[in-house]
């Protein structure tokens, strides 16, 4: 089986309709030997940030010399993306190899495995095979019933800054999400908590509590800025200095989070040196957060999908190019708090150009286009993400800056269409 028909294969069982729960999971990874049983994780959830934390996180242990794996979603361009070992995409072959074997293990099942459920099971037959040490393993939606949670008690529970997400599956309020993703807690583990509102943290507080759970809480309070350019970051925190290569203030806050949780690695007993984390913040990389693309006119690129996301856009804009006309290359979900995200937008805006994201979901580059319109801006609807980018370089003076954002589904081809991957 080739890489592409895995892919393909796998994309078939979609998940829409199914009943949450981790039994299908457990079925199928029983059928395989249980791979994760011999592993170790720090184990991530959250609404926005986990991506990002783990990729820091994944950095440091492998500056510390520990065989890392990387277990995240979606992928931007290529699928092998969602499953790294030491920085690096699972092989073509492997893919194909090990699609083709959790497949036919699933073969049977009373209840199909879905999407989701066939990528965890890859993930966890090639990190056992790839006999990593510790795996950074984000989930893929809550975290309670996510087919991730089928974990034992990890090294670390992460959970990042929480909103209002999935709320038909999650709950429809703060504390109900946050129970949800306090699911992955376990006793023996370690939890790590982005500092929010108190709405979250007493949920938290209280599941560790109940689980006699070690909780470290980031202390944002802490957390000082010293300079900032489109090159990353350099910030302290609880005295210390550290540097990033990604811009955007939300992500010194996920670096605390980063930081909380390897200082929680290391109570474990897990050696990590001071110059392991420098050096792993300094050199991580998330692609598609608040990422410079380009040049002349400054081109940044920001998978941001809700709100929340859009706000932290839309404070590190004027600290990155004060002064400077922006231009939104823009593609929202129709089911997504689109109104309030363009609300975030609005106010920094010389112009939009709209796209309609590659998802039964995407709300439409015409009605997009339509509702800024109606807030009084000038937008333009494009049929495709290359249309889309020509129009928008087209609109923009060299001094002027372009962010795109609104959909993670776009980010992988305008990557592409300016030659990084």
């Amino acid at each position: 089986m080739t890489a592409q028909e895995a892919e393909q294969r796998i994309h078939e069982q979609a998940w829409i309709g199914r009943t949450p729960g981790l039994d299908r999971t457990r079925e199928l990874l029983g059928r395989l030997g249980d791979p994760h049983m011999g592993l170790k994780f720090v184990h991530i959830t959250g609404t926005n940030g986990k991506g990002s934390t783990a990729a820091m996180v994944s950095s440091v242990l492998r500056k510390a010399g520990w065989k890392t794996g990387l277990y995240t979603s979606p992928h931007l361009w290529h699928f092998g993306e969602r499953f790294q070992v030491d920085g690096a995409p699972i092989a073509d072959e492997d893919l194909g190899r090990i699609t083709e074997r959790v497949l036919k293990a699933a073969q049977g099942m009373s209840d199909p495995a879905t999407e989701f459920e066939l990528m965890t099971a890859v993930a966890m037959v090639y990190f056992q095979e790839q006999n990593c040490d510790l795996v950074v393993l984000e989930v893929g939606l809550g975290g309670r019933l996510d087919s991730t949670n089928i974990i034992p008690a990890p090294e670390v529970a992460v959970i990042t800054n929480l909103g209002l997400e999935h709320t038909d599956q999650l709950g429809d309020t703060l504390a109900l999400i946050a129970k949800e993703k306090a699911g992955i807690v376990k006793p023996g583990c370690r939890c790590v908590l982005y500092h929010q509102s108190r709405e979250v943290e007493d949920v938290v507080e209280e599941v560790c509590r109940t689980l006699g759970v070690e909780l470290t809480k980031t202390d944002l309070d802490s957390v000082q800025i010293l300079e900032t350019s489109s090159a990353g970051q350099r910030f302290s925190y609880r005295g210390e200095t550290y540097q990033i290569p990604m811009v955007g203030a939300y992500q010194v806050r996920n670096a605390a989070t980063a930081i909380e949780t390897v200082e929680a690695l290391r109570r474990g007993g897990w050696k990590i040196s001071p110059e392991a984390l420098n050096q792993g913040l300094a050199t991580a990389s998330w692609p598609g957060r608040m990422e410079l693309a380009r040049r002349n006119p400054d081109f940044i690129i920001d998978g941001g999908h809700n709100p929340q996301c859009m706000e932290a856009i839309a404070q590190s804009l004027p600290q990155l190019c004060p002064g400077k006309k922006i231009h939104f290359l823009v593609g929202v979900m129709g089911d997504k708090d689109y109104p309030d995200m363009m609300d975030k937008l609005l106010p920094l805006a010389h112009s939009f150009v709209t796209l309609t994201p590659d998802s039964p979901r995407a709300l439409s580059a015409e009605d997009l286009a339509a509702f800024l319109e109606g807030k009084g801006a000038k937008a333009t609807p494009c049929t495709s993400v290359e249309e889309g980018l020509r129009t928008i370089l087209a609109q923009s003076s060299p001094e002027d800056v372009i962010c795109a954002c609104g959909s993670l589904y776009m980010v992988g081809e305008l990557r592409h269409l300016l030659g990084l991957c």
